[in-house]
């Protein structure tokens, strides 16, 4: 089981989010979501640039076995890919809230940031309440 801090807020799909800014979030999965892919071998983001609803997909995450869709936690332009992640995506398994974010997003609705799960809620989702 994995860990996850409590200052930030997180989706169904396994999604955390870090306000960085007033209107700026950054991105990225879980722990628990890296350790439930395995090993990570390819990130693909091609939403740059674009404004996307909430729960829109923005981009995929590829592991060994299999490939999932990542989806936006709150509606908004994404600013940023973490373009490191192109050469070292691995990033995503051993640092998966530091290194490993994904997107920077400036949202269009911070109000949708309410709508998240909190550490406690998320816990409760993966049966680590």
């Amino acid at each position: 089981m994995g860990t996850f801090p409590e200052d930030l807020k997180y989706t169904k799909e396994h999604e955390w989010i870090r306000l960085e800014d007033d209107d700026i979030i950054i991105v990225g999965i879980t722990d628990f979501a890296q350790g439930e892919l395995g090993d990570i071998v390819y990130v693909e983001v091609e939403t740059q640039g674009q404004t996307i609803a909430k729960d829109e997909l923005f981009g995929t995450i590829e592991a060994v076995k299999t490939v999932s869709d990542l989806f936006m936690p709150v509606s908004g332009e994404v600013i940023e890919f973490n373009e490191t992640l192109e050469d070292d995506p691995e990033l995503v398994n051993s640092s998966p809230y530091e290194d490993g974010w994904m997107i920077k997003i400036k949202m269009s609705n911070k109000d949708e940031v309410n709508e998240l799960m909190s550490h406690s809620e998320y816990a409760e989702l993966i049966g680590q309440a």
